[in-house]
């Protein structure tokens, strides 16, 4: 039973005894946990109590509510250090898992200011923007949007993008990609972004930004990504 005379506030209590089972094995990844209801009676305490320990840890990531199913164990997240430039197929093979996508969008247009500002481009200049959903073992892990100059892919077509962009580059194109830059940023997701990834409204997204070039220097894409803050994590080595 709970220590009610304890100093840890009630509901941090139930917090740290369900990420207990969870560490434990007790509770596995999929797994449904007890109900409010279930948990308020073995804990004797309200509903409201419990409802704050499950809110938190659905915010930390470690638990997932499905409307009209219950509130279950989440995935261990993907760790993604921000050394390195690979694509997103590459990581997930890297990782055992199988990754696909789904283009959702492919069009030539007209680039922004500021699209064309960081692509080099005039804004008379044609780009492609190509949307696509990227899965790990047929579950959505994120949404991607890239500008890719058109005079410096002419050929590019949706069958160029259903698998991995830069195998494409590199293997079909024969050209070599350098480096990048890129920023990340904690935001809540968009109701589109919420129905795509499959997560409920309000629900936390990572969106980052990269500015990929070749060795010559040329940008070649502007990428604007959401990822599934449940399932993603970015770990940096850092020396003094």
């Amino acid at each position: 039973m709970l220590d009610k005379q304890s100093h840890l506030p009630i509901y941090v209590q139930i917090e740290e005894r369900l990420k207990s089972q969870i560490k434990s094995g007790a509770f596995k990844s999929g797994d449904p946990v007890p109900s409010e209801r279930e948990l308020s009676e073995t804990y004797e305490v309200s509903r409201m109590t419990v409802r704050q320990a499950i809110m938190n840890l659905v915010s930390e990531g470690l638990l997932y509510r499905e409307k009209g199913k219950g509130t279950f164990v989440s995935q261990e997240k993907i760790e993604q250090p921000l050394q390195g430039l690979t694509s997103f197929t590459e990581d997930m093979r890297s990782r055992g898992m199988q990754p696909d996508n789904k283009l959702i969008g492919f069009h030539k247009i007209k680039p922004d200011a500021d699209i064309a500002d960081k692509l080099k481009l005039s804004e008379t200049d044609d780009i492609y923007r190509v949307k696509r959903i990227r899965y790990a073992d047929q579950k959505p892990m994120a949404i991607e949007t890239t500008y890719i100059p058109v005079k410096l892919l002419p050929e590019l077509n949706e069958e160029s993008v259903k698998g991995s962009f830069y195998t494409y580059i590199q293997e079909k194109l024969k050209l070599t990609i350098s480096h990048a830059s890129q920023s990340i940023e904690a935001l809540l997701a968009e109701p589109e972004e919420a129905k795509l990834l499959n997560i409920q409204e309000p629900s936390a997204v990572l969106h980052i930004e990269r500015l990929s070039y070749l060795s010559n220097n040329s940008p070649f894409e502007v990428v604007h990504s959401t990822y599934r803050a449940d399932r993603y994590k970015f770990r940096s080595e850092i020396s003094r």
